[in-house]
């Protein structure tokens, strides 16, 4: 796996408050000071939480963030697709059979829930 992606990351925000707890914005601040009260929480940190009626709700993030998190997402699952591959933990087979194999799968599964 590359991790250029991450160390850049890092790079850029080790001296910045990024680590730190996520901002907090209000259903009301986005009420009353609309896109204003994200652009402000956004300043200090890549990512705020958004609270309704004081429970934590939603989180709002730059996009750039956003695509940055997506490709870590995509970067970490492309390392553990490579390392079950070098695993030999891998089934080479037919569409026909891989549905066979799911639908088996999930029958046991299910058959597990009902009565365990």
């Amino acid at each position: 796996m590359d991790l250029g992606l991450f160390k850049q990351y890092d790079q850029e925000h080790e001296s910045s408050s990024d680590w730190k707890i996520m901002g907090n914005i209000t259903a009301n601040d986005l009420k009353t000071k609309g896109i204003a009260a994200i652009e402000a929480a956004l300043a200090e940190q890549p990512e705020a939480i958004v609270s309704v009626r004081g429970k934590e709700r939603f989180v709002v993030m730059d996009l750039n963030h956003y695509h940055y998190l997506r490709k870590c997402e995509l970067e970490a699952t492309l390392a553990e697709t490579h390392r079950d591959i070098a695993a030999g933990q891998f089934v080479i087979e037919s569409p026909e059979a891989h549905l066979r194999r799911i639908d088996t799968q999930l029958e046991a599964q299910q058959s597990c829930h009902i009565t365990c």
